[in-house]
């Protein structure tokens, strides 16, 4: 067979409207850390370790439920649907939170735009991969992390030009009192109206995913017309050969007892370890509780909101460097440099908190984690979960999986305001290093290289 033309217009169209839900997962994930310091002193919880805490985690509340629904639903649905369903879940929050004037609702709207981020997060690299060529499923799929890294980075730069200068030394009071503590944060939340509205509109125009389409044999031949549009007759006649195959075994059983089987618990467990090791290394703080972290440095808050831009320019820029190299150097590769670079640059920013180092190191071994982070962990590990499991079960499979990668996030987010008071900022970074260091050994030994072969191939050879 002749090497196929593929139409790349269309794939890359396709796969940057369903990667939006990976700018929307970025956005409402990152916007809550530039509006903390505001809506901290309006809800009245700048005392309570506990509900600070919770106000920061509870939409990771939400995203378990979304990752725990989404590969049951988009099995039986399909994908299309579901991204369809988390884009209107985007909107509802993005209006409800900015318009909250109780905490209790407050946290009900960030659990919703939770329940989105756990769809999206999910089922946007799932769609990616089952549409696109072996050869360049990778850097494919690593556009749902570049989208990822772009809707953080946009959240940053929004609370940073929203937020009006606050001068050094300023009273939670002064804080309440001002734009920002009574309006400036309600609109760091509305921001993400605009883009989730557009998602809704733009995912009416793409189709379905070929392979959960193929599962049914009425729905065939659509399936073979997106996999011709995709790469002409000769691609879609092979490709629909290998899909169908790989069903046939699977016929006629559930989901579930499917993933207890020997094999695929195996390699769902590999899944499940990959997905908690992304967040258990400990980088997701550095977004999430960057006033602590800069504050602890000897930076102020607007010196804060700008410092938090430049650690989202560096995760943009080095996303790309994981773009271009995840299909020429290998997921393992990759995975195996992010675990160990982290486990050494925490080693060293430990070290600095340690002996109170402030200032402009301090920051710099910040910005290289987020680089090594962004090149490596970041993108590949979505790469992976999309790649390893079967494609009867491959939504229910990645719904497991990203089940335990909100749960991880889940500890991780509630747990570093404890650790660091605790074990200080020293001993935390020194225990994500040691967690890195688990993490490299397990890469090492445990995951198997899946660079350029067919979903097909990956599961014949897995299985």
């Amino acid at each position: 067979m002749k090497v196929p033309s593929y139409n790349w217009n269309y794939l890359i169209a396709i796969s940057l409207v369903s990667a939006m839900g990976g700018l929307l997962f970025g956005y409402d994930w990152v916007v809550i850390g530039g509006a903390k310091p505001f809506y901290e002193p309006f809800f009245g919880i700048t005392g309570s370790a506990f509900l600070q805490g919770w106000a920061m985690s509870c939409a990771l509340a939400g995203c378990l439920a979304g990752a725990v629904i989404s590969g049951w639903l988009s099995d039986r649905f399909g994908r299309k649907k579901l991204l369809l369903l988390s884009a209107a879940l985007f909107i509802a929050a993005s209006l409800g939170t900015g318009a909250a004037e109780t905490f209790s609702a407050f946290v009900i709207f960030r659990i919703i735009g939770g329940v989105g981020i756990g769809l999206a997060s999910n089922l946007s690299p799932m769609y990616i991969a089952e549409i696109t060529p072996a050869n360049v499923r990778g850097r494919f799929v690593s556009i749902n992390q570049l989208t990822i890294v772009v809707g953080i980075l946009a959240a940053q730069l929004i609370n940073w030009r929203i937020a009006e200068p606050v001068p050094l030394g300023s009273t939670v009071a002064e804080i309440l009192n001002s734009w920002n503590g009574q309006t400036g944060w309600r609109w760091m939340f509305f921001a993400c109206t605009a883009p989730a509205t557009l998602f809704f509109i733009l995912m009416w125009f793409v189709p379905e995913s070929p392979r959960w389409l193929a599962k049914y044999p009425a729905r065939q031949s659509r399936a073979l017309k997106i996999l011709t549009k995709i790469g002409g007759t000769e691609f879609a006649g092979s490709e629909m050969k290998y899909i169908i195959e790989s069903l046939k075994a699977d016929t006629g059983k559930s989901e579930l007892p499917l993933l207890k089987q020997p094999g695929i618990s195996k390699i769902l467990l590999v899944g499940i370890v990959i997905a908690v090791f992304q967040q258990w290394c400990g980088i997701n703080v550095i977004f999430n509780y960057a006033q602590e972290i800069f504050s602890g440095a000897g930076y102020s808050v607007s010196d804060i909101l700008f410092n938090i831009v430049i650690t989202g320019s560096v995760n943009l820029i080095f996303t790309f460097v994981g773009m271009f190299t995840v299909d020429r150097l290998g997921r393992k590769a990759l995975m195996l440099f992010g675990a160990g670079g982290l486990a050494g640059i925490f080693a060293v920013t430990g070290t600095m908190y340690f002996f109170h180092v402030q200032g402009l190191p301090l920051l710099i071994m910040v910005v290289t984690a987020i680089a090594c982070y962004a090149m490596s962990l970041a993108p590949v590990t979505w790469v992976v979960l999309s790649e390893i499991f079967p494609n009867r079960i491959r939504g229910a499979a990645m719904s497991v999986a990203t089940f335990a990668l909100w749960a991880a996030c889940f500890v991780l987010t509630y747990t570093f305001p404890l650790l660091n008071a605790v074990l200080k900022a020293s001993g935390t970074f020194w225990l994500y290093g040691m967690i890195c260091l688990i993490g490299f050994w397990f890469i090492l030994k445990k995951l198997p290289e899946t660079k350029g072969k067919t979903l097909e191939e990956i599961e014949k050879e897995l299985t």
